[in-house]
């Protein structure tokens, strides 16, 4: 057919729509528009301009599809099903939809992807070819790179919010770090009496494993290892409130029954049932030289004598498991010069090698036998190569805290 002057104008004009619709989506990309004003400007060329009468386009969120724009359509889209009838579909084409009724109104499907991952998939209906310039199919390549341009922006946007809100939350847990590290004791009495030292390793950046040593007066100390159950924010902040509870309570009372009786009905407020803590809380008298120690469903602790060890295990029920805790047993030990007391919590002991088997329990027994000359500052730094070298390429399964203490 000859190019008649009107043809020529009409494929100006058409040409000129879409310069025109690129140059105006690439200034209002440049200019930082919302999504919903980049979307109205796509649904003005699509629909006014080169008049497509049905759009829906679907938006991957999440890893779940969700209708961001749809004009000239009913509430048969609502029965559009993307895993089922689109994920297939990787080239620009026609639909065959499992519900036949959705083949008279929606003709064509163009799918955006980033490599082999879907972004968006357009479908549009009733096309029309009002210009008279050649059949409507002709603006679809127009149409995917339109489409692929205002996908690729809201995509940018999204990775540009999500860029904030995770530098937003690094800050938050950075700062969460620093306020946890301020619930640990700054520094441990090493001299003539005791000689103490610590280390803690949280899974994530704040944890719920816990020390602390309290001098509660010029003879007797105290000191304990918790462990909340679960890991993360939630479980810092519970155990945050913990040991400002334990701090309180021990300027009021000297009676460990007493201290976890009070402790439990705090966790229980603060914790609704949700989570629970593990405790071991012991004093220590460094002129009578007894070690009174409530286990309250912790690991119990080794206690390093000579050629023997022990386990401190006397106590009750964890934290927060029940309203009240009925038996409370305190245990009462006599400490010789040169005892070493090892606290941790199961993250240490709990640890896996390649071969998905624990460093148990014997092993670090054995661990502390074999090296009864180390002050605790180089006990706890062999005991942890010890367990990063077993781990192997495993990761940490949980938080790790350690306390360590020997008396002269």
């Amino acid at each position: 057919m000859a190019i008649t002057p009107t043809n020529k104008n009409l494929s100006k004009r058409v040409k000129d729509i879409k310069l025109n619709s690129l140059l105006e989506i690439t200034k209002a990309i440049n200019n930082n528009f919302s999504t919903e004003q980049l979307l109205e400007i796509f649904e003005e060329v699509l629909e006014k301009q080169l008049n497509i009468g049905k759009l829906v386009l679907f938006s991957n969120e999440n890893d779940s599809w969700k209708c961001i724009l749809k004009y000239g359509v009913g509430d048969e889209y609502n029965d559009i099903n993307v895993d089922r009838d689109l994920l297939s579909i990787t080239e620009i084409g026609t639909i065959n939809f499992s519900q036949k009724r959705l083949n008279k109104a929606f003709e064509i499907v163009i799918p955006v992807f980033h490599k082999s991952q879907p972004l968006a998939y357009v479908l549009i209906g009733d096309l029309e070819d009002k210009v008279e310039v050649s059949p409507a199919i002709k603006h679809l390549p127009f149409v995917q790179t339109l489409t692929s341009i205002i996908v690729v922006a809201i995509e940018n946007k999204k990775l540009a919010k999500d860029t904030i809100r995770q530098a937003a939350m690094r800050k938050e847990l950075e700062l969460a770090s620093e306020m946890q590290s301020m619930l640990f004791p700054s520094s441990l009495p090493r001299d003539k009496n005791i000689d103490t030292a610590a280390f803690y390793l949280p899974h994530q950046q704040v944890g719920g494993d816990y020390y602390d040593f309290i001098w509660l007066n010029e003879n007797e100390c105290a000191f304990c290892v918790a462990d909340v159950s679960g890991k993360g924010v939630a479980a810092a902040l519970l155990m945050s409130n913990f040991q400002a509870n334990l701090r309180v309570l021990f300027n009021h009372t000297s009676s460990l029954t007493e201290l976890v009786r009070e402790l439990n009905t705090k966790v229980m407020a603060n914790a609704k049932g949700e989570k629970f803590i593990t405790l071991f809380i012991a004093k220590y008298n460094i002129v009578t030289r007894t070690l009174t120690y409530v286990n309250a469903a912790h690991n119990p602790p080794l206690m390093a004598s000579g050629n023997s060890i022990s386990t401190l295990k006397i106590g009750c029920t964890g934290l927060g498991m029940f309203d009240e805790i009925d038996k409370i047993k305190e245990g009462i030990v006599n400490v010789s010069p040169g005892t070493t007391i090892v606290c941790y919590t199961d993250g240490l002991t709990e640890l896996e090698n390649d071969k998905g088997e624990d460093f148990g329990i014997d092993a670090l027994k054995e661990l502390i036998k074999n090296h009864p000359k180390l002050n605790m500052m180089e006990l706890n730094v062999k005991i942890m190569e010890t367990v990063m070298s077993y781990k192997q390429s495993r990761p940490y399964i949980d938080d790790i805290a350690l306390f360590s203490l020997k008396a002269f």
